[in-house]
């Protein structure tokens, strides 16, 4: 096997055969670990009633969540601070197999702490898509990186479409065959990244040294806010980012309460969505950044993101339009989905080639951090001040994030020098 790392940064001539291999293998684990991520969906829920009552299997899957996405956002900095000290490969490897653990005693189960536990490791372990992320940046040059990050948005998306239909078929069998599948799946990842994928960092573009007091989650995010060339880049995915869980975590009780919609009504929704995505990300996307450029994809996702939003608060407010809220949430997914891509791109490009990982990292626990509270702010402004407040204060974020990044993307992308963190 050739785990040779790949020197990023170097011209078009040097090993253009052994980039495009890993470019291959880093789309095929993509899109296994999307599918094996959401073949567990339609049933967690059930294994969960397993353990508990039906009042209050809501609250225990929340926590289930909580403690996944709590886990995630105290471990990203670590993860991805050590794929830029290590190499990405290694991170990939003990991601992959801490994920197989994890479903692997949820499937297991026999008791409800189990499950926490099994939550818990998964969520330790979820260094997997900060690491993809990294090596995109290590193969790729800066002014594709954006094209790429946007066809594994993509590839996500055909995951997100595939995995709960496999896993609504296997669950036919049991409810815990999905759960198995999905461990099945991340040691299948696993396996690809040990015996087919080298690593793309270079020994000369690794850190020093890693020190564990800065990799605390809250230092690396004040770190990188304190960056200049990141500051409004990170503020604005973190205003357009909330708005986006409001709605993932929001929309299906918005349906039924608002236009009697049922889980048919919303399923379908969701796929129409998942497919503009994949069309969006995976050949949109590539024909519009030659065209209006990383900042003309940036307003035109963030404008779709704000009338997206701005329908669904009409629709809230006892407007009983279905067709509304259908054109609103597919709006807003498509403009969030090319948006986010874009942004990848801008941030990616405004770190060194020693950064990445840490970047990664520190997106990654911004992401579990509104992960852990915007589905809950989301229920509790939905139930105690209306239906229409959630997507109203998404609307003042999006905007708010509008104004902001029209002015951070103006100037051309450019590849940073700073010292590493």
């Amino acid at each position: 096997m050739n785990t040779s790392p790949i020197t990023p940064g170097d011209p078009p001539t040097k090993e253009p055969s052994g980039r495009r291999r890993a470019w291959l293998v880093i789309v095929c684990l993509t899109l296994l670990n999307s599918i094996g991520m959401t073949v567990v969906f339609p049933v967690l829920p059930f294994v969960t009633l397993e353990y508990v009552d039906a009042g209050s299997l809501a609250l225990w899957v929340g926590v289930l969540e909580s403690v996944n996405a709590l886990c995630a956002f105290l471990v990203a900095p670590l993860l991805g601070g050590l794929s830029d000290r290590v190499g990405r490969r290694p991170v990939l490897i003990i991601s992959a197999f801490g994920a197989a653990a994890g479903y692997a005693m949820f499937g297991v189960g026999g008791a409800l702490w189990v499950l926490v536990a099994a939550r818990a490791v998964q969520g330790l372990t979820a260094g997997d898509m900060p690491a993809i992320f990294a090596y995109v940046a290590d193969i790729t040059p800066a002014k594709n990186r954006t094209k790429r990050y946007g066809l594994l948005g993509a590839l996500t998306g055909v995951g997100m479409m595939v995995g709960p239909a496999i896993g609504g078929l296997l669950a036919k069998v049991s409810l815990d065959a999905p759960v198995y599948a999905t461990a099945v799946t991340a040691v299948l990842v696993g396996g690809v990244s040990i015996f087919a994928l080298p690593d793309s960092l270079a020994p000369q573009h690794r850190t020093a040294r890693l020190k564990l007091e800065d990799l605390h989650p809250f230092k690396v995010l004040k770190d990188a806010f304190a960056r200049t060339e990141l500051r409004v880049l990170l503020t604005g995915f973190t205003l357009v980012s909330i708005p986006f869980y409001f709605y993932a975590n929001n929309l299906s009780v918005l349906g039924r309460d608002t236009v009697g919609w049922g889980p048919t009504e919303v399923g379908l929704l969701l796929s129409v969505a998942g497919i503009l995505d994949i069309a969006i990300q995976g050949g949109l996307l590539a024909l519009l950044l030659p065209r209006i450029g990383e900042r003309g994809v940036v307003v035109s996702g963030i404008v779709a993101q704000a009338v997206g939003c701005g329908g669904m608060a009409l629709v809230a407010l006892s407007l009983d339009a279905p067709q509304l809220l259908a054109v609103a949430a597919l709006l807003f997914a498509s403009g969030q989905g090319a948006m986010t891509a874009a942004l990848d791109g801008l941030m990616s490009n405004a770190v060194g080639a020693d950064e990445q990982g840490w970047l990664a990292g520190g997106i990654s626990s911004i992401g579990s951090a509104i992960q852990m509270t915007a589905p809950l702010l989301a229920g509790w402004l939905y139930a105690s001040t209306g239906h229409a407040t959630p997507y109203t204060l998404g609307f003042v974020m999006i905007v708010a994030a509008a104004v902001l990044l029209v002015r951070a993307v103006a100037a051309p992308a450019r590849e940073s020098t700073a010292p590493t963190p």
